[in-house]
């Protein structure tokens, strides 16, 4: 088995891997190597592989590289041995690569976190009493790092949209991603341009389940504070040329209402018959979340059922589903299907409903803030959203260094206006019917029916919406790719086919997405505490190397605190849903690992 998609030449010509933990420190310069050699010697003698996925084996390599220069070399080569597709040469070939680049932030804390996921035991030897002492000092003058801490204090590496994805982009989102700085910064401008897209193709829409649905998405970004997500609200910039139209068709409304009420006026007690200018509406792209529903749905209403809501700040939607006048959650969660929203007008006193409403959403916010909005797992706001949740980087960032000439707000409006013309394009022709093809329409059914297997068995049926939801998400995603080429072919016919790179760009973006949507679903509390929560089932089977038996699985049971029944149960769950697969007695390989890998694997789809 070799790596195939490993390319160590593209690897090095990408944006800086990051590490999977803080860079601290954890042991002095002196005894790094000791604790190196016996970790490893651990890993020889379970003859454990700790490099099943690229980024993992690279990241070691640079790790190993840095520490120890060309001494490392036969060290990456005992801890890549136990790769079933491992080679001599391509091992020797990425440390080249490795030794030339030099200064991408990989530690050894890297290392000896991956060792310890893998259930290698990386505790040091016992400390004597003095050397106890000198410990304690330093944890009380925080100098002490999380390769200490409880494990459930660790974080928690979120994989980011593939590599691969990017080139393959229409090229307006090339454009707007072409500005990042990492990783999650790439990945959020890509999600946070397609959730502002996606409210203004009301011309663009496809029959999805036998209802017809348009590209409306809900999107949440959550990380911790600074962890730079505020690149975001450039994304708004995209669209706000056709707020400010729809501003300007307002103005024109008001004026032309305020001459219909003077002429009223003075005929008004005159003339008989004579009827009240109704007032105008009050149309617009951005609906502010801090509304009560009644104010929410009439300017909806007013925009012909169609509006965006962008928010920074998640906690500004969550006060307002939880103020007496304020809690449109029901109506937010019928947009999302097109459903009729039913609402009373007290002034007019009657009683509207808006008609295959279309809305939007594009929020960010700490993960107290997801909770604060949805308040438990069982919510169905959950599954309508997608989630990204940002990995924090901890290296300061050049707050210097620009890729563009006047500045990002600058680079965004001209892109703003880029989409603006397609916008109009869009609004001048026919409405356009999306389709994809026969053959991805039976991929398309392949790929979830898989996904929503194995989720199921991790997650339980309380994520089944969730999955089902992400199906039509996907479908949305294609629609807004679809859209977008319009920029580069100028085909403004009323069909619009879906691409084959960009279909497979959808399903390689869900592959990342269903596992953020996983961890903030594990992370949500829930109305009624169950005893066998999946969450850590799910972590169970991403701790199993590829190849394993049982003596292996129990050991990684046994430094999960998983009882050997349960882990038992647990593999024969696996087994019957083929996240795991027996190639023969006490031999099984671990298959979902090969998800993990960079998705260029679009053959797996």
């Amino acid at each position: 088995m070799e790596r195939k998609t490993f390319n160590p030449q593209d690897w090095l010509n990408q944006p800086t891997p990051q590490p999977k933990v803080t860079e601290q420190q954890t042991f002095n310069t002196d005894s790094q190597p000791d604790e190196v050699e016996r970790i490893i010697q651990s890993i020889e003698a379970n003859r454990t592989d700790i490099t099943s996925t690229y980024s993992d084996w690279v990241n070691i390599g640079f790790a190993f590289s840095d520490e120890f220069g060309e001494n490392g070399r036969t060290l990456f080569h005992r801890v890549s041995q136990f790769y079933p597709g491992y080679s001599a040469p391509e091992c020797d070939k990425q440390f080249d690569n490795c030794l030339k680049s030099k200064g991408h932030g990989v530690s050894l804390k890297t290392f000896f976190y991956l060792a310890k996921d893998a259930g290698i035991d990386i505790a040091p030897p016992r400390i004597e009493k003095q050397d106890q002492r000198t410990f304690k000092s330093e944890k009380l003058n925080g100098s002490q790092s999380d390769y200490h801490q409880p494990e459930n204090q660790e974080p928690e590496e979120m994989p980011t949209l593939p590599d691969s994805l990017f080139p393959e982009l229409p090229e307006f989102l090339q454009k707007v991603v072409a500005v990042a700085t990492s990783n999650e910064e790439r990945d959020i401008l890509l999600l946070g341009s397609l959730g502002a897209i996606s409210a203004c193709l009301p011309k663009v829409s496809g029959i999805y389940d036998g209802k017809r649905v348009f590209p409306n998405l809900f999107l949440f970004i959550t990380a911790q504070a600074s962890a730079g997500k505020g690149r975001l609200v450039h994304c708004r910039q995209l669209v706000n040329l056709i707020h400010k139209e729809l501003r300007e068709q307002a103005k024109l409304h008001k004026q032309h209402y305020e001459l219909e009420m003077v002429e009223y006026n003075s005929k008004k007690g005159k003339e008989e018959g004579i009827e009240k200018p109704a007032k105008p509406p009050e149309k617009m792209l951005f609906i502010p979340a801090n509304n009560s529903s009644t104010g929410a749905y009439q300017l909806l209403g007013d925009s012909d059922g169609r509006g965006l809501i962008f928010e920074t700040e998640g906690d500004t939607l969550a006060h307002a589903f939880k103020s007496d006048y304020g809690n449109y959650s029901d109506g937010f969660r019928k947009a999302f299907h097109h459903e009729t929203i039913s609402y009373y007008r007290r002034t007019d006193r009657e009683f509207v409903d808006i008609e295959s409403p279309c809305l939007s959403t594009v929020l960010s916010g700490t993960p107290k803030q997801v909770s604060a909005l949805i308040p438990n797992a069982e919510n169905g706001l959950f599954s309508r959203f997608i989630f990204y949740f940002m990995n924090v980087r901890p290296v300061w960032k050049n707050v210097f260094a620009s890729q563009t000439d006047n500045g990002l707000d600058d680079y965004f409006e001209d892109l703003g206006n880029e989409f603006y013309e397609l916008y109009k394009v869009i609004m001048q022709n026919e409405p356009k019917q999306f389709y994809l093809t026969a053959d991805q329409q039976e991929q398309f059914n392949q790929f979830f029916g898989q996904i929503q297997e194995k989720y199921m068995n991790l997650q339980g049926l309380d994520y089944m919406a969730t999955i089902r939801r992400l199906g039509l998400i996907a479908y949305r995603i294609c629609m807004i790719f679809s859209a977008l080429r319009i920029m580069e072919t100028g085909d403004t016919s009323h069909k619009l086919i879906c691409e084959e790179r960009d279909f497979q760009a959808s399903l390689s973006m869900v592959k990342v997405l269903v596992k953020h949507s996983s961890k903030v679903f594990g992370e949500l509390p829930q109305e009624e505490p169950k005893p066998t929560r999946m969450n850590k089932k799910e972590k169970f089977l991403y701790a199993l190397p590829h190849t394993f038996n049982r003596q292996k699985y129990l050991e990684v049971a046994k430094a999960m605190s998983i009882p050997a029944k349960t882990a038992e149960g647990y593999i024969t769950a696996f087994a019957k849903s083929g996240l795991v697969h027996r190639e023969s007695q006490d031999n099984y390989i671990n298959t979902s690992l090969e998800e993990v890998k960079d998705s260029k694997d679009a053959e797996d789809v």
